[in-house]
């Protein structure tokens, strides 16, 4: 009798262990609601990964500060993969199988995301990126949604724009990782229908320090009447400044992830009258007041400058997206259980978030038009909407 008892007790204090940190298959019932993150808070895209990292924890701050979401806090699960595909791959299965999180955000990278990718489809994981390759969302994935505008739709805007300006014949330059491949294809399929002929095309490798040899050929060829760099860090600042140093005095256009004043400073006066589309965040000062982003753009640039001392930045902007996207999916569902959140977030309308407005469906992962960018210009080492 005495034994059963104890068994009884056991049992018992097994349950209430269990209740107490509700640690299910699904993250559905833990006493926190944990959201991991993976971003490149150092390394080679530290420029991404670390406002990323702020900007999360920062909001979760301000979540529990609040009394948190359903009655419970917010605990995020922050990881530093350094740019590293191989790290986040290792990070993502800790926080699928032994964190147990609700969803994860992040990472930072293209390459880090399609790596991830399939890890979290086959575990049923939410995984929102922050990365912007349109292939994270193409071919579409149940569990996989993302923040960044499509390459497609910032290759569209390059194109309309370079129209305008009676540019027809350009140079491609992409570096060798999988943002720089998405990019270069985009570019490459758009082209003919904008009235684009790519007469260079190169390809360069991501963690390039010059990149003169591949700008001297591009000066060398006849008719070029612009370049167009995709890539991240760090040559996007180095292009610009070989350009100038070679006397490569062309207009030269980045991708949607120039994003960073730091960008600017690095290249110097040699950033001047680049142009790259971007969300309204980098210039939402120049917004009117009743412009249906202001406000969250206003609070959030107020918040995050206030705390952290520096300029913010898009990459900070799509951890903000991913992040709320989560918390909002949690708040339609009003349940944490993985399966129901995920339902509310791909039935999410009119989400009003730094990169624009986001109507997600069973089709659309990423949730955003070519009206959430703005063609955007460096002047005076800042960045302002580019006037015709």
């Amino acid at each position: 009798m005495k034994e059963k008892l104890m068994c009884g007790i056991k049992v018992a204090a097994a349950a209430c262990v269990i209740g107490l940190t509700g640690l299910t298959a699904n993250g559905a019932e833990s006493r926190t609601i944990k959201i991991g993150a993976i971003f490149s808070q150092t390394g080679p895209a530290s420029f991404l990964g670390a406002p990323e990292a702020k900007t999360v924890q920062m909001l979760a701050d301000q979540l529990n500060a609040k009394g948190g979401v359903l009655g419970r806090k917010i605990e995020v699960i922050i990881k530093d993969s350094g740019g590293s595909p191989e790290k986040a791959v290792s990070f993502a299965k800790q926080l699928i199988d032994e964190e147990r999180v609700l969803a994860i955000v992040g990472p930072s990278t293209s390459g880090e995301t399609m790596q991830i990718k399939p890890l979290c489809e086959e575990n049923k994981m939410i995984l929102v990126s922050c990365a912007a390759a349109e292939t994270i969302v193409n071919p579409l994935a149940k569990y996989v949604f993302k923040t960044p505008q499509k390459d497609s739709q910032a290759v569209t805007w390059i194109y309309k724009t370079m129209k305008d300006m009676g540019i027809s014949k350009i140079a491609v330059l992409s570096g060798n990782d999988g943002f720089g491949m998405a990019g270069k294809k985009q570019l490459e399929d758009l082209a003919p229908a904008h009235g684009i002929q790519i007469v260079v095309n190169e390809v360069y490798d991501k963690g390039a320090t010059d990149l003169t040899d591949i700008l001297t050929k591009v000066k060398g060829t006849p008719g070029v009447q612009a370049v167009v760099n995709w890539s991240i860090v760090p040559a996007q600042s180095i292009i610009a400044k070989n350009m100038k140093q070679i006397g490569l005095n062309i207009p030269l256009f980045q991708s949607h992830g120039f994003g960073n004043l730091k960008y600017v400073q690095q290249a110097g006066v040699a950033a001047e009258g680049i142009l790259f589309p971007a969300g309204r965040l980098l210039v939402v000062d120049e917004l009117p007041d009743n412009h249906p982003q202001k406000k969250v753009l206003a609070a959030y640039k107020k918040d995050y400058e206030t705390q952290f001392k520096e300029d913010v930045s898009t990459f900070g902007g799509h951890a903000y997206d991913a992040f709320m996207v989560v918390i909002e999916g949690v708040k339609k569902a009003r349940s944490t259980d993985r399966e129901k959140v995920r339902d509310a977030i791909e039935q999410l309308k009119g989400f009003v978030g730094t990169a624009g407005v986001f109507n997600y469906s069973p089709t659309d992962h990423t949730g955003l038009g070519l009206d959430a960018f703005e063609m955007l210009t460096v002047k005076n080492g800042k960045f302002v909407i580019y006037k015709k």
